[in-house]
């Protein structure tokens, strides 16, 4: 097949803004092509060499393609940089510079699509010294043996930005008018979300046709597209759309996680099929130790964890640890996480996916042995409005930005790739944003671990209760603190040291330590949330709840110049929630 007859329907699917029509187009196209070039034909028309979970991608720089065009059409790299300047596209500055170029070789070469789709993947895995010159000497070849319009598109390819309008969706609908039927869309969807590779379906479809698609299962190594959730605003509705009673669970604030385990080997892909097994060595080792299974894959939550306090931090602190090629071991020490598994997807080689969810929740605990570093999620099976609401407040106490809830219905199956009243995220009550600092009293801490060890690890922080004369609790906190501040810390507190909590302190928590509420630190925190532990302003919002502040963080102010009565008060903190909380959507 000549790479022209490609070019020549994206052109036709370049004419159009209709999506029906580029469905008809296309399924033209695939009816057309040979079956054993429909593969690279697809991935080709994603801007892409393979599925988006392959870690090797083309993104051949906008400068050294525009070099390649100057060299292989004759215009001159100026005139190539002045159209790029002008029209913004290579693929557009190839096309132009190619209608008017003057014949470079007496006997060009036929450009096949498998010649290249080989070239283009020559210049992908080029890599070391000298690399940059032969990727444009080998783009350059190609271009050489192109049409304008081939080159325009060959262009468009190697950058990755291919401006057809085509959506994976769009193939799909156009594979099963091609080779199956309109009525059997989604059977070719599902083909698709749980092998994530639309050149592969493409295949399966042109060769063996519905029955081709049907013989694609889940399978280690190949990620499926991620399951997604409806969101409600009331635990009443939730119940009401579930029939009464569902399973609640924490919504972590992290990084999803789809972890593949086969032969004690492990593989980490995001919720965007992007590859981080190297970005999160303790995360696999934590599956080596605590997966018992020859072959599975599971999904989890990956959570910024403070590992003195054991509360979750927010999804900033994870983030550090993304997309990172050096310094792994650091960002380690520096951002330790915890994998939260809430589902299992395949166990030993057998697919789950059409399980209802308790049954796969079975399986996943079947199989883990939970440890510091990798837990199973919590949950809680309700049938109570105000129940699931407590245990939202103890999320959010937590550090987790809501609840899950998951159907337990016979058809609770994983439904890859698609978003569905099965699941439903609550996370929109109960939370305010805090936009000042306050000042707390230190009431309580925690002994150190790890690198802390020898110095608190954290602090029991409480605000000043003035019609009660006693200090309430509000958070504990962890974060902010330097070597030179808890060595500070040990100094500074030593003299207020008692041998149990102070009859003044309220309080619910039990630390390590307690101290006459004298020393004062600034602190900043995300939000004002309701918690049912901390008992600043207790019973003001909710009679079961009080305040607390969500992942607080020393500013490295100590405020010498306060005392303890003249921390923020309760009541100025119930003031900040009520204040702000109306500005939350």
């Amino acid at each position: 097949m000549l790479f022209r007859e490609l070019a020549d329907t994206y052109e036709r699917l370049e004419a159009t803004s209709s999506r029906l029509e580029m469905t008809e187009i296309l399924a033209e196209a695939f009816r057309r092509f040979d079956p054993s070039e429909i593969r690279m034909a697809t991935y080709l028309t994603q801007g892409q060499l393979y599925p988006d979970f392959n870690p090797i991608k083309l993104g051949m720089a906008d400068k050294m393609i525009l070099k390649a065009i100057a060299f292989a059409s004759g215009a001159g790299e100026a005139f190539v940089q002045e159209l790029m300047l002008k029209e913004g596209d290579p693929g557009l500055v190839a096309q132009i510079a190619f209608q008017n170029r003057k014949q470079t070789t007496l006997f060009p070469e036929p450009l096949t699509l498998t010649r290249a789709y080989r070239t283009l993947e020559t210049i992908a895995r080029s890599e070391g010294g000298g690399s940059q010159d032969m990727k444009i000497k080998l783009m350059s070849k190609l271009l050489s043996d192109a049409s304008s319009s081939e080159a325009k598109f060959l262009s468009r390819v190697i950058t990755g930005r291919m401006r057809l309008g085509v959506s994976s969706m769009t193939v799909l609908d156009a594979l099963a008018v091609a080779f199956a039927g309109k009525e059997d869309r989604g059977a070719v969807e599902r083909a698709f979300n749980v092998s994530s590779d639309l050149g592969l379906v493409a295949e399966m479809m042109a060769l063996h046709g519905l029955e081709g698609v049907s013989s694609i299962h889940v399978q280690v190594n190949r990620p499926l597209r991620a399951m997604l959730a409806e969101r409600m605003s009331s635990p009443e509705e939730i119940l009401e759309k579930m029939g009464g009673t569902c399973a609640f669970e924490y919504k972590y604030d992290g990084v999803r996680l789809q972890a593949h385990i086969c032969e004690g080997e492990v593989r980490l892909f995001s919720r965007k099929l992007d590859e981080l097994t190297s970005q999160f060595p303790d995360v696999v080792a934590g599956l080596k130790r605590t997966v018992r299974a020859e072959s599975a894959i599971v999904e989890g939550e990956c959570v910024p964890i403070d590992t003195n306090t054991g509360e979750f931090l927010p999804f900033q602190e994870v983030s550090h640890r993304r997309g990172r090629k050096h310094g792994v071991q650091e960002a380690m020490e520096d951002y330790p996480v915890k994998l939260c598994l809430f589902d299992c997807i395949l166990k030993d080689g057998e697919d789950l996916t059409d399980r209802p969810f308790l049954q796969r929740r079975e399986a996943l605990m079947s199989i883990v042995e939970p440890d510091d570093s990798v837990t199973l999620s919590e949950i809680r099976v309700l049938s109570s409005a105000d129940e699931a609401q407590s245990f939202f407040q103890e999320a959010i106490e937590d550090g987790c930005e809501g609840l899950m809830a998951k159907s337990l219905a016979d058809t609770s199956v994983y439904r890859a790739g698609n978003r569905g009243f099965l699941w439903i995220k609550y996370k929109k009550e109960y939370r305010s944003e805090m936009n000042d600092t306050v000042d707390l009293a230190v009431v309580g801490a925690f002994a150190g671990r790890g690198k802390r060890k020898g110095f608190y690890g954290a602090l029991l922080m409480a605000t000043y209760d003035v019609a009660t004369d006693t200090f309430q609790t509000v958070s504990k906190l962890g974060s902010g603190f330097d070597d030179a501040n808890l060595a500070a810390l040990l100094e500074m507190l030593s003299g207020d040291r008692v041998p149990e909590r102070h009859h003044l302190v309220d309080s619910k928590m039990e630390a390590d330590f307690w101290f006459q509420p004298r020393l004062v630190l600034e602190v900043r925190g995300a939000e004002i949330t309701l918690s049912p532990i901390h008992t600043c302003s207790f019973g003001s919002v909710r009679p079961d709840s009080g305040l607390a502040i969500r992942f607080p963080r020393f500013t490295g102010r100590f405020r010498d110049d306060k005392e303890g009565r003249e921390a923020t008060t309760s009541q100025e903190l119930l003031a900040m929630y009520q204040a702000q909380l109306k500005r939350v959507e």
